[in-house]
């Protein structure tokens, strides 16, 4: 038997229709504040992600799944959307609409990381970007949706919003440098990843999650006091917008991004029902992306949700449609004369489900119970002789007659359907 390559994984039903019900109110929220959907491919030449990400981030050093194609040529199954999006942002002109430009996306991702609870090497997002508004009043209003998408889900109570800034270009240079000097004076005190990090991505360091790790971090220098007017600025602004719409949030001075692009602020949605990987959704302001993937000098925001763990968090809260009858025709003749009606009924938005005439009545019903329909309508040569069929009521046993003729009305009351 072949098995599936690990780290992916199946979607099955029922899951799956709780995957379509965090989908479904995704679009319902993002579009209420003026977001359209962009569908995008799902690979791309290997030099976006290593422009756009970052040379020395973790993900294109171990974590990308890149192969050249007959041609020759690097490509990257994406590992993230922003930059994909950015592309085809640019490529196809959309930064003449006008702004900002608010934008979603959602589909699969790809890392190769270590697989464990709600983290895949195939895994799924939901990826939201407002594209060429500088406006602190932007970036918490894409909180504020983003709140809103998990209070429409039922889980605004298990989830917790946390915020800070990681200042710019202007002022994260000597930040950087005081906390290299910091992390090097103690780099015995930390763990090898972190070790490894100090040179290359020392505010990643910022976000270990080994607790050995955390007494030195914990004193590590703090970036707010090291930011510069207009981040200190653009910062209040932000708390100041979150405030007056009446947001809980704590200020996290030690949050940061896995990724190069970040400045001034920065988000995460958490939750303490994951675990470890407690983070469920982030994102930021990405000021100078758009320029540097060759676009006009915009500003960029946005975040990304972990469709995985929302679902963990969910549990098996939504339960699957079932269809209202199963439809049991006995013979062939009795299939003929079924098959319009459920046709009918289905076209007008109510699920049954039909048999074929070759089972027993009694293998049918059995059937019935399984799915757990309401009704069994069963049609034989004597009900097809009287015009009639039998709808048995699943729960009780009941069962009447009704006219044939009148079956698809029947079975679009049952499946409230006028």
């Amino acid at each position: 038997m072949i098995r599936a390559i690990r780290g992916v994984h199946d979607i099955l039903p029922p899951e799956s229709a709780t995957w379509q019900h965090v989908e479904a109110t995704a679009r319902r929220v993002f579009e209420a504040y003026g977001y359209r959907e962009i569908r995008l491919p799902v690979f791309e030449r290997t030099e976006l992600f290593a422009r756009g990400i970052g040379e020395v981030t973790d993900i294109v050093q171990k974590e990308m799944y890149t192969f050249e194609d007959r041609a020759g040529e690097s490509v990257t199954l994406r590992p993230e959307a922003t930059a994909s999006l950015l592309r085809a942002y640019i490529e196809h002109g959309l930064h003449v609409q006008p702004k900002p430009v608010r934008l979603y996306t959602l589909g699969p991702m790809f890392r190769y990381e270590r697989p464990q609870a709600g983290r895949y090497r195939q895994f799924h997002q939901l990826d939201v970007e407002a594209l060429g508004e500088e406006d602190p009043a932007l970036d918490a209003e894409l909180m504020l949706m983003l709140l809103e998408f998990f209070r429409a889900l039922g889980l605004g109570d298990r989830v917790r919003l946390e915020i800070n800034s990681i200042g710019d270009a202007a002022c994260r240079p000597a930040y950087r440098a005081r906390l290299t000097e910091y992390l090097t004076a103690r780099a015995a005190s930390l763990c090898g990843e972190c070790r490894e990090r100090i040179e290359r991505n020392p505010l990643r360091v910022l976000d270990c999650k080994t607790p050995a790790c955390r007494p030195v971090l914990e004193a590590a220098p703090r970036l707010a006091d090291s930011l510069c007017a207009p981040c200190a600025g653009h910062f209040a602004r932000v708390r100041a917008c979150l405030d007056a719409a009446g947001v809980a949030y704590d200020v996290a001075p030690r949050l940061v991004r896995g990724l190069d692009y970040y400045v001034r602020t920065t988000f995460e949605v958490t939750s303490t029902h994951l675990g470890a990987q407690n983070a469920v959704a982030g994102g930021g302001r990405y000021d100078g992306l758009i320029k540097l993937l060759g676009g006009p000098p915009e500003a960029g925001n946005g975040f990304a949700v972990g469709i995985e763990r929302v679902v963990l968090l969910l549990g098996q809260a939504v339960e699957p449609a079932r269809p209202v009858a199963l439809l049991i025709p006995l013979g062939q003749a009795a299939v003929a004369r079924l098959l319009p009606v459920a046709r009918d009924v289905r076209a007008r938005g109510v699920a049954v489900e039909l048999g074929y005439g070759g089972r027993r009545l009694r293998a049918e019903l059995e059937r019935a119970n399984r799915l757990g329909v309401a009704v069994a309508v069963i049609v034989g040569d004597d009900e097809l002789a009287r015009g009639e069929a039998t709808v048995r009521e699943m729960k009780s046993g009941a069962q009447r007659a009704v006219p044939l003729a009148g079956l698809a009305a029947e079975l679009l009351a049952l499946g409230g359907r006028p």
